[in-house]
């Protein structure tokens, strides 16, 4: 765990940043759990700017759970073209489907409950849990890895790390209290547009001064295991 003084520094300073940066999308104006859900859903393995006119397009076609449970499989998989990944709008079908049955049309508010459901894993119910249930709770996807592992683990650390138990540790301590929405929407934005794998903006970077990455990315000796 980095020292509370670095963890305080990082959250302001991230939180900071979104304040300023952070993109308008449209999944971010609703706290319908369907609706987070079916962006979360959509974002996996695609680019924002194809998932924006398919996630407008896929809710006027199926604007409840109700909705989506009532439709055809095979309907369901032609309105998601072209986005790939194709067993993606399966799953959803049967989140649909499942959450009818079980719990009246409305997405469970439990971790627990969620993960139950046909394809959710730990990111995902995170993801519904902070952004339409307004939970303190951590997300993990392939940005917040990369910022959290860059900052606190640096390089050599990074490289020898196996597995996600650490880092989700790691991204369950940072979540500041009550800021859970904004701090999660903020590290995925922050690895999204800025500490990006190839060029990142380190120049410019309000984290740099405890970045334990930054001396190596900036091309300067590494400083190994500085925290």
């Amino acid at each position: 765990m980095p020292p509370p003084e670095v963890a305080r520094r990082f959250q302001r300073r991230l939180l900071a940043w979104y304040a300023r940066h952070g993109r308008d999308l449209p999944w971010r104006r609703t706290r319908v759990p369907y609706r987070v859900l079916v962006s979360e859903i959509m974002l996996q393995q695609t680019q924002v700017d194809r998932v924006i006119p398919k996630y407008h397009q896929f809710l006027r076609r199926y604007p409840t759970l109700r909705a989506l449970a009532a439709a055809p499989v095979e309907h369901v998989r032609e309105i998601w073209y072209p986005l790939g990944y194709n067993i993606r709008p399966v799953r959803l079908h049967a989140i649909a489907r499942e959450t009818v049955a079980r719990y009246g049309g409305r997405l469970p508010d439990s971790a627990a409950a969620l993960r139950a459901l046909p394809g959710i894993g730990r990111y995902t119910a995170g993801a519904v849990l902070s952004f339409a249930y307004g939970r303190d709770v951590p997300v993990l996807d392939t940005n917040v890895r990369r910022v959290l592992t860059r900052v606190f683990l640096g390089p050599r650390r990074t490289a020898r790390l196996r597995g996600d138990k650490r880092l989700w540790t790691l991204a369950e301590a940072l979540v500041p209290a009550g800021r859970g929405y904004d701090f999660n929407q903020a590290l995925m934005d922050f690895g999204a547009t800025w500490c990006t794998p190839r060029r990142p903006r380190c120049a410019a970077c309000g984290m740099r001064a405890f970045c334990a990455a930054y001396p190596a990315l900036a091309g300067r000796p590494s400083l190994g295991g500085r925290r």
